[in-house]
């Protein structure tokens, strides 16, 4: 008997596909390991060996619009549409300095090879440059009559020259000793894009949407050549002789050397999307990069596709291209089998894939992800280096669904269907279509390949209708056979009123399952798809179905924010799944059958427990819709992908955490072990760190009480030593213990010594350093003020006793009077009246006086405490014990004597009266 299967319990994000790139400026490091990029209105730094997202520098709601990194790679210049430049240190993410820097948006950035001088084109049509350290403009150059695109630095032993570029065709020198302008070139028609200065041939390279080239001598500024490119020009690069990437075209610069001189070779990136290299001398084309991924085939594409912009990096052996839909495109030299060699791309980054609609893993490729997106084309990722691995172009319009499978041990298959009406199938390894698949009217919405033969294909359309392909065509197909095949329908069958959402099919192939936005799910039997049981019940449509692996049930998500487990049997719903606050879009068996995972348009991942019916964790990471979930084989890693553009990429972590929980119970049972150590050795300080540690402010409250209770000792000066060590963490987490502590007057009063001592050890300068310092207090306060409320009041009712005892003369007798035998008062004596007889007759008349007065007092205290209930009748019993302590009277019994009272009858009574008043 197979044992159960271990219940899923956390699962971690291993990797995060994230927008980092929305178009705009980007920014090469020296060393060529990052690139800095504007992703709306903030910079993100990525790594490119990685492909993740190293820090952010959040923007001022403004897109950014120019960027620049320091020569020492430390620091970087970013500013936005608020005419606002910022200087960033990228280890720390923190703005060092700001400033306003044109009247304009800065169109452009320009750091000089020291680092000093940074130069800033604005669309006021001025060029400003800055003193870097200082943060002061020290030249203001104006001349311009249009926006200034670009600029450049020529600062060498013999001149210190900055070159500008305008939309106004024209092109400007300016003497930054002399500060003036030296020359205006003017040979281009159009705007001037970039500018770039060739130190060997000492000339300087002019690209524009002209559609030429113009090399002029850095001599005299006069024009050199024009080389027609025949497109527009984004980007300009001249690469060094020892440039690896001169291979490609090296059979035609050697016939160049021959003739004598070093030959000016230049790079050119523009709208076509194609990379050409040109020969300044003659303006031959040496070489033509065709196969590229962004090349534009038609005027309609014009708009998405096509380079913005080319960055040799600096080892001078790699290219990196921008495209105009937020792509990353970077280029090597690559030999093929016959010793061609050609530019070939040996990485993709991709900026941005926009909205996310389906994504699956590919079996047999253990780190491969297929996603398709709200473009025409299917990118393949690297789950481990976020890179995108190919493209796979094709379809002719969105891609809406995806599925996979290992035909063999060296072929996998991946089927998509789109908004063109078209099912595609495509063979990985090669990266090719291999069969096309056409006859919906439909955009097709779901695929399902059979899980078992792999003999045929399903597919849902928008047409209402399900189509099973036969998949023969792909068996027959010779390896050096070229072209997709075609395939043809084994059966055709209306299935619902509404567009269909989901296919699934049977492990076995004997069952499909089609649910759709009718709000039914529906079995039918394959290959002939005979109609078997309809699933009613849901109050929306059905956006995902799953069968059970192991069981005779299906899995149902539908808009109505339930989650549906039916019987294949009758058609019954054996359990439902609530917790989604927004539709299901996405769910799918874990666990052999045991657990299900969902994903919703709340941007929340569930996992639940079929048999508890009970959600077991919650995941969020994305911030909207998720529309695609794929689960891979053996259900140790997820995949998820929605509105937000993010693919997040999961990895099963419940036994990771179990150890881990194991571990740390293990270390906080040694941990308890030594506190109790400490604190029975009444070693304080280490006892009270290691109640920090465990986070136990109870055993924290029993270490100070006790410290307290040692009265031998010196407590304060310890407490102060213990809490000198205390950090800035600790101080914070002992201001909140104190705050519970203070709340319950069982322990207010350590809470209170503790505070005391805090405030004596810790000046105020220090403690506002604190975080949070403000809500603590706030908590304290009230409290504290409270207590102190009570005390006063305590120590006001203590008057009523110093007035009793003062009337007595027990604080300060006049005279001393021997005991003597009294009797009780009789009951017609009114000692308020003054109208009292009485046996026992004073010695003197000073002694009758204090006698009298006294007696007539204790009425007077009578009354006072029936007035008050009772309430101060405590105080004066434990103060008059207090202030006595039997030293006032001559022995036991005169203490005795004293008036009490009875709280039973309410009254004073005078027990055994024995002269202790006279």
């Amino acid at each position: 008997m197979a044992a159960p299967p271990s219940l899923k319990q956390n699962y971690k994000c291993l990797t995060k596909m994230e927008v980092f790139y929305t178009g705009g400026p980007v920014a090469m490091s020296p060393d060529g390991t990052f690139v800095a990029c504007a992703c709306l209105d903030h910079v993100k730094v990525v790594d490119l060996s990685s492909g993740a997202v190293r820090c952010t520098m959040e923007g001022d709601s403004e897109p950014i619009t120019a960027l620049s990194i320091t020569p020492d790679g430390a620091c970087l210049f970013a500013a936005s549409r608020s005419r606002v430049v910022k200087l960033w240190h990228i280890s720390t993410s923190t703005c060092i300095r700001s400033w306003k820097a044109h009247e304009g948006p800065v169109a452009n950035m320009a750091i000089d090879s020291s680092g000093g001088l940074l130069a800033t084109a604005g669309a006021d049509r001025a060029v400003f440059v800055w003193d870097v350290e200082r943060g002061y403009c020290t030249h203001a150059f104006r001349g311009h009559t249009g926006v200034v695109t670009t600029v450049v630095f020529n600062i060498d032993k013999k001149c210190m020259l900055l070159i500008s570029g305008s939309d106004d065709a024209t092109i400007r020198v300016w003497d930054l000793v002399k500060k003036k302008c030296l020359a205006v070139l003017e040979k281009h028609f159009s705007t001037v894009t970039s500018l770039v200065i060739s130190t060997a041939n000492n000339c300087l390279l002019s690209a524009g949407r002209d559609k030429v080239v113009n090399v002029w001598n850095m001599q005299d500024f006069s024009l050199q050549t024009t080389v027609p490119v025949y497109e527009a020009i984004e980007a300009i690069c001249i690469f060094p002789d020892d440039s690896e990437l001169l291979q490609v075209c090296y059979k035609k610069l050697k016939k160049s050397k021959d003739n004598g001189g070093i030959p000016l070779c230049f790079l050119t990136a523009g709208e076509r999307g194609t990379i050409r290299i040109w020969l300044a001398e003659g303006g031959k084309c040496v070489y033509e990069h065709l196969s590229s991924d962004a090349m534009v085939l038609s005027d309609k594409e014009e708009e998405k596709r096509g380079f913005t912009g080319a960055v040799l990096l600096p080892s001078a052996n790699k290219l990196m291209c921008i495209t105009g839909d937020q792509r990353l495109l970077f280029y090597t030299v690559e030999k093929s089998d016959m010793g061609d060699v050609s530019l070939g791309i040996s990485k993709r980054l991709i900026g941005n894939n926009e909205e996310v609609i389906d994504l699956r893993f590919l079996p047999g490729e253990d780190n491969l992800l297929a996603v398709a997106t709200n473009l025409e084309q299917i990118r393949i990722y690297d789950i481990h280096t976020a890179a995108c691995r190919q493209e796979l172009f094709g379809h002719q319009d969105i891609v809406l669904c995806l599925d996979s499978c290992l035909y063999s041990s060296t072929m996998v298959f991946l089927a998509s269907g789109g908004k063109d009406h078209m099912v595609r199938v495509w063979d990985i390894k090669s990266g090719s279509c291999i069969a096309i698949a056409e006859g919906h009217m439909g955009a097709v919405g779901a695929l399902a390949f059979s899980r078992r033969t792999k003999k045929f294909l399903v597919s849902g359309s928008s047409d209402h209708t399900i189509k099973v392909w036969s998949l023969a065509p792909l068996e027959e197909r010779t390896s050096g056979q070229k072209g997709p095949a075609h395939l043809s329908s084994l059966s055709t069958v209306a299935a619902h009123d509404k567009d269909i959402n989901s296919i699934a099919v049977a492990p076995n192939d004997s069952l499909l399952c089609t649910g759709s936005q009718d709000r039914t799910a529906r079995i039918w039997k394959l290959p002939e798809l005979v109609p078997g049981v309809i699933l009613r019940g849901h109050k929306r449509g059905i956006w995902s179905v799953q069968f059970s692996p192991v069981d005779q049930c299906v899995l149902t998500a539908s808009g109505d924010k339930t989650i549906r487990v039916w019987s294949l049997v009758d058609g019954s719903c054996l359990k439902t799944f609530e917790g989604h606050t927004a539709s299901v879009l996405k769910a799918s068996f874990l666990s052999r059958g045991t657990q299900i995972i969902s994903a919703g348009a709340d941007g929340l991942l569930k996992l639940w427990t079929i048999k508890a019916n009970e959600c077991v964790n919650t995941f969020d990471r994305h911030e909207d819709k998720i529309w695609a979930l794929d689960v891979r084989t053996g259900d140790e890693m997820l995949a998820s992908g929605g509105s937000d553009s993010v693919v997040n990429i999961w990895t099963d972590c419940t036994q990771d955490d179990e150890e881990e929980a194991l571990r740390k119970e293990e270390e906080e049972t040694l941990k308890d072990q030594d506190l109790s150590n400490a604190i029975a050795n009444t070693d304080y300080a280490t006892a009270v760190m290691l109640s920090f540690e465990l986070g136990r402010p109870f055993k924290l409250l029993n270490v100070f009480t006790e410290l307290f209770r040692k009265e031998k000792m010196d407590w304060q000066s310890q407490v102060q030593s213990i809490l000198k060590n205390l950090d800035k963490g600790h101080l914070r987490l002992l201001l909140g213990y104190i705050r519970e502590w203070n709340t319950k007057p069982k322990f207010c009063h350590v809470a209170q010594r503790v505070l005391s001592e805090l405030f004596r050890v810790f000046p105020s300068t220090e403690l506002i350093k604190v975080s949070g310092l403000r809500e603590l207090l706030e908590g304290i306060l009230p409290y504290t003020e409270r207590h102190f409320s009570r005390m006063d009041r305590l120590l006001r009712s203590t008057f009523l006793l110093d007035y009793t005892l003062s009337s007595m003369s027990v604080l300060n007798p006049q005279e001393e009077v021997k005991p003597s035998p009294r009797v009780p008062p009789s009951k017609n004596e009114d000692p308020l009246n003054g109208n009292h007889e009485t046996e026992l007759q004073p010695r003197k008349k000073k002694a009758k006086h204090t006698k009298t007065q006294t007696y007539e007092d204790w009425c007077l205290i009578k009354r006072r405490i029936e007035d008050s209930d009772g309430e101060d009748l405590k105080l004066l019993h434990t103060k008059s014990h207090s202030h006595t302590g039997g030293l006032l009277w001559e022995n036991q019994n005169d203490i005795d004597d004293i008036p009490k009272f009875d709280q039973k009858s309410n009254f004073f009574h005078t027990l055994n009266h024995r002269g202790a008043l006279g």
